[in-house]
């Protein structure tokens, strides 16, 4: 903004006006547009009291604008023309109070801010002036919207959310950022680590709660692709018993596993760049195809029934980070001594061991190693073993736990999904 403003200094017709006068100017149409929404506001109910509108905001606006000039920006005179303001709005708000007990103090805050954008303008701070306004106008207009929302929203999400400021900027800033042991352990690192995986899983989570329970299958297998395609794999085939459509349910896990690279990738290219960009090629096509395929696949079959639930557990528990941090202890120390003890072969059978439990923990752990303790083609060839074989884990899942339709379709496509991982080794 400041050099949007530099750049007008040096149009001609600009030259003949005063610099502080265009600022004044810009104090005086951010401020109205405040007023504006507010007198648009008080014109929906004309038999209650009100403050201020269209002329009065952008006079608060250009009262901050004068104080801070005749100042010369002085936080403190800022200040007490701020408390002084501040008085008289509390005099207009409890006048409110008096004609109605359920008043709100809405407008009087947004005078408050209207003098301290008023402020802005003339100490320079163009953008955030500008944006202040942007962002006050979007929460008045929004107050409907705002309001509906917050009524769905239940009180135990705002908890779950608050862990997630805790574990996200509370606790990984005080956490050492250095090496322990000779497995050269980085407390930081890992706890990273656990934000990272819980922010994407936590993300689907959202979605999954304001969508509601009740949701096609397809927008199930996306979120389940985000979140646990393990998971996903069982619910779908548990659910495929109650409907019909066998296609449907079969294609939709294959796409939540087709996420899971995409997934996977992500993961990988926060915390090693180098070992994402040697299996990125494999991954996008294995991803895609999953994608691409599980879609055709389930178009093609009985929509009769559309509905699942996905019955997703809160990824911010806290006894998911501790058991991802335990295992991840476990498979660093693993896959550090296995090269040494019993060689590559050694890893990789660790590799399609571990695709039978939860791959993150033991994938993160090579991400850690690779280069260092595991070459990086050995740590490539693993992560896509591990994939491979959590996708006949999901086959299994699907076999045992969906309709007698779904068990069949499933094992086979799930079964030629991950052959098509074994395959794509020999193009590493």
């Amino acid at each position: 903004m400041e050099d949007l403003i530099s750049r007008f200094n040096l149009i001609s017709f600009s030259q003949f006006i005063p610099q502080e006068l265009m600022q004044m100017m810009l104090a005086l149409a951010l401020s109205f547009l405040i007023g504006l929404q507010r007198e648009e506001r008080r014109g929906q109910n004309p038999e209650f009291y009100a403050f201020g509108g269209v002329r009065t905001f952008p006079i608060i606006g250009l009262l901050g604008f004068l104080l801070a000039k005749l100042s010369d920006g002085h936080s403190m005179v800022i200040g007490l023309g701020f408390t002084v303001l501040g008085s008289f709005l509390w005099l207009s708000y409890k006048k409110k109070l008096e004609l109605s007990s359920t008043a709100g103090m809405t407008t009087e805050v947004s005078g408050l801010l209207t003098f301290l954008i008023g402020a802005l303008v003339f100490t320079r701070n163009l953008w955030a002036a500008v944006t202040a306004t942007v962002l006050t106008l979007l929460l008045l207009e929004l107050k409907t919207g705002l309001e509906q929302m917050a009524k769905k929203i239940p009180s135990v999400e705002i908890y779950t959310f608050t862990r997630f400021l805790l574990l996200s900027a509370v606790i990984l800033p005080v956490v050492p950022h250095q090496d322990f042991t000779d497995f050269h352990f980085n407390l930081h690192t890992m706890w990273l680590m656990v934000i990272v995986i819980s922010s994407i899983s936590y993300l689907a989570y959202l979605i999954n709660l304001f969508v509601g329970a009740r949701k096609s299958v397809f927008l199930s297998a996306v979120l389940g692709g985000l979140y646990s395609s393990t998971l996903t794999t069982v619910v779908l085939a548990k659910h495929s018993k109650e409907n019909d459509g066998a296609r449907l349910y079969s294609g939709a896990m294959i796409i939540a596993s087709g996420l899971m690279y995409f997934r996977v990738l992500v993961l990988l290219a926060v915390f090693n760049w180098e070992l994402a960009s040697r299996v990125a090629l494999v991954f996008l096509v294995l991803g895609a195809l999953g994608c691409l395929f599980g879609w055709f696949w389930a178009m093609k079959g009985t929509v009769a029934s559309e509905q699942t639930n996905l019955e997703s557990k809160n990824p911010l528990e806290l006894k998911f980070s501790l058991l991802f941090v335990a295992l991840f202890v476990v498979m660093t120390i693993v896959t550090k001594l296995a090269p040494q003890l019993i060689g590559k072969y050694g890893i990789y059978g660790l590799s399609f061991v571990s695709g039978f439990t939860d791959v993150d923990p033991f994938i993160m752990s090579l991400s850690q190693s690779s280069g260092v303790a595991t070459p990086l083609e050995m740590a490539a060839i693993a992560v896509v073993i591990a994939t491979a074989s959590n996708n006949l884990l999901k086959g299994s899942y699907a076999f045992f736990l969906g309709s007698d339709k779904v068990r069949k379709e499933a094992a086979i496509l799930f079964g030629v999904f991950s052959g098509l991982g074994f395959l794509s080794l020999l193009f590493l």
